[in-house]
């Protein structure tokens, strides 16, 4: 007996045949799910975007409220040290000269290298350092004795400061000083200054600051300034008090 054959389905056509019709739907369900995933890493980038957006936000807005409330922000350090220029020296000692040229200031001026309140005093080999500070110059020494205390020096002056601008003279006021020694009339920088002097002689005379007048609006002076006066001594009397009823005076000749 025959059999029909075209009747019988054959088992590995079915098989095929649901394997051929099985790889589309694989296919949109691998589609779906890359979808998803991408969608999934989108929605977490933006929210990692939002945060670092807020987080910078939070930031300026500390920053904007430091600085309007006065108040500095600490930033880092990055170990940077001050090193001192060698040539800040010899520029400050150029333009101080160059200052004191315009204000016509005398020969061989003594020269300030300021740096804050530490002054650097220079001045040729002619001048003379005290330990008290005080820094001298005789251009001429005079002759006869040095004034004492009591007794009455006449005297003219040019004062300078640190720039070499006159800040004084009796030469342009017409008529010479005359203090006491030891009466502290004067600054104890000028005091000593000419307490060595004799008649007839000149000096220049530094005085420092600890040694100085005393400042405020009222005078010349201003704190934490050398002074400069060139001084020439005229004359040094004796002087003896006088008493005449009431009347009480000090007369010098």
């Amino acid at each position: 007996m025959l059999l029909n054959l075209s009747n019988i389905s054959s088992p590995y056509t079915l098989s095929a045949s649901h394997t051929t019709k099985s790889f589309p739907r694989q296919k949109s369900t691998f589609q779906c799910c890359l979808a998803a995933t991408l969608q999934d890493k989108r929605v977490r980038e933006q929210k990692v975007n939002v945060l670092h957006y807020e987080d910078n936000m939070k930031r300026r807005s500390l920053l904007f409220f430091l600085i309007t409330s006065g108040i500095s922000p600490a930033f880092p350090a990055f170990g940077k040290t001050k090193s001192k220029n060698p040539y800040d020296e010899r520029r400050l000692l150029e333009q101080n000269r160059r200052i004191q040229r315009e204000n016509n200031a005398p020969e061989e001026f003594p020269s300030f290298i300021r740096e804050g309140f530490t002054v650097k005093v220079v001045t040729p080999d002619n001048y003379e350092k005290r330990d008290s500070g005080l820094i001298l110059w005789d251009f001429s020494v005079g002759e006869g004795d040095c004034p004492k205390d009591g007794q009455q020096v006449t005297f003219h002056y040019i004062g300078y400061n640190e720039s070499g601008r006159r800040i004084d003279s009796t030469y342009i006021q017409g008529s010479p000083a005359k203090i006491r020694m030891g009466t502290k009339a004067l600054v104890p920088g000028f005091e000593e200054g000419i307490r060595d002097m004799r008649p007839g002689g000149k000096r220049r005379i530094i005085i420092p600051p600890e040694l100085g007048p005393p400042v405020g609006p009222s005078t010349f002076f201003s704190s934490k300034q050398f002074e400069v006066f060139d001084v020439e001594l005229l004359d040094v009397q004796d002087c003896k008090r006088r008493t005449i009823g009431f009347y009480s005076d000090v007369i010098c000749n």
